[in-house]
């Protein structure tokens, strides 16, 4: 079964996944339980947004994606969002300080005080230290880093023929007429043409690693095949979110002097 990219989850998802409310002995968020805490990695065209949705809905926490909190700063005209709108109208960038206040000032929202799902932050080591230093200060850790690996070959399978909804950009594989949601025409990505993927895949690989090894050495990751069906990923997903490893104490709040 084709498994990337960020397709809409199939009716009756949960259902089929036959999954109690309480997973792993982890009642849903926001019923008196401990706040769940994860990192999601995986290469375009892994399946790292179905599993996101599935996650969010699972356990009632915010999916946190970069870019969505890059353009919410700036479309609510902080002095953080000014400092990147015109960073990234010139097609740059944005600095580690300004992410990671960006990243603060999304982690310090009501919504995210029983947990989050982070993606697409930190993508290199400086930054997954910073972050580390500023989930300290907000008296949080990570509770567990889930890595969605599949073989180089079939994401370029899976991203070449990948289509994607030019409204709400979901996508979808080939063959695909239109839209689930909106019944747009589907087209195909510039950046997902046979010519762009490997150097973009191969790139996402080069700095992710790193990254992946900087968790490890807290035994944070968790691998996960992610090849097969929705509900055969789904399951190894939640299996690691909820491992009992995943449940330790967490910090005190930093005492600022």
């Amino acid at each position: 079964m084709w498994g990337g990219g960020r397709r809409s989850r199939p009716e009756g998802l949960s259902e089929k996944l036959h999954l109690p409310t309480v997973w792993g002995g982890r009642p849903k968020a926001g019923w008196g339980a401990p706040d769940l805490n994860l990192l999601l990695y995986g290469a375009p065209g892994s399946g790292k947004g179905t599993q996101a949705n599935m996650l969010r809905e699972k356990f009632g926490i915010p999916h946190i994606a970069t870019g969505d909190m890059l353009r919410a700063e700036i479309a609510a005209g902080t002095d953080l969002g000014k400092q990147a709108q015109p960073i990234l109208a010139a097609g740059k960038y944005v600095s580690d300080d300004i992410m990671i206040g960006i990243v603060r000032s999304r982690l310090t929202q009501p919504d995210c005080k029983p947990g989050f799902i982070m993606d697409g932050f930190p993508r290199t080591v400086p930054q997954a230290r910073a972050l580390d230093d500023l989930m300290t200060d907000l008296g949080k850790r990570f509770d567990r880093v889930i890595y969605l690996k599949v073989p180089i070959e079939e994401l370029l399978e899976r991203l070449s023929g990948r289509l994607v909804c030019p409204r709400c950009q979901r996508t979808y594989p080939p063959g695909t007429a239109a839209c689930a949601v909106d019944g747009s025409e589907l087209v195909q990505r510039e950046d997902d043409k046979p010519e762009a993927v490997r150097p973009r895949i191969e790139i996402y690989l080069e700095k992710t690693v790193p990254v992946l090894d900087h968790y490890r050495v807290g035994g944070l990751v968790s691998e996960i095949d992610g090849r097969g069906t929705i509900e055969e990923i789904s399951r190894q997903v939640l299996a690691a979110a909820s491992a009992p490893g995943a449940r330790r104490p967490h910090p005190q709040a930093r005492v600022k002097a």
